[in-house]
């Protein structure tokens, strides 16, 4: 185990409730349970790559160079229910 520097925060008993719900093991410190959720959001945060992929298709929406589901289906002999 590491040494780590400790300092104490204020939460009420309905945040220490929700950590403890998020705990993956009893034991596990609420240190760990933060920074795994700090993870998660990162995860989620979009890159600029992704934000310029989705700009392009909202403008290919747009400008109407899309294609219909049923078109497609049609064409390649898919039948949707």
């Amino acid at each position: 185990m590491y040494n780590m520097e400790k300092t104490t925060i204020q939460i009420t008993k309905q945040t220490l409730e929700r950590l403890q719900h998020l705990k993956k093991f009893e034991r596990q410190s609420y240190d760990d349970v933060l920074n795994n959720v700090f993870d998660d959001i990162e995860d989620e945060v979009l890159s600029q790559e992704e934000i310029t992929e989705i700009q392009q298709g909202l403008e290919d929406v747009r400008k109407g160079r899309v294609y219909p589901i049923e078109k497609i289906a049609k064409e390649l002999g898919i039948k949707l229910k």
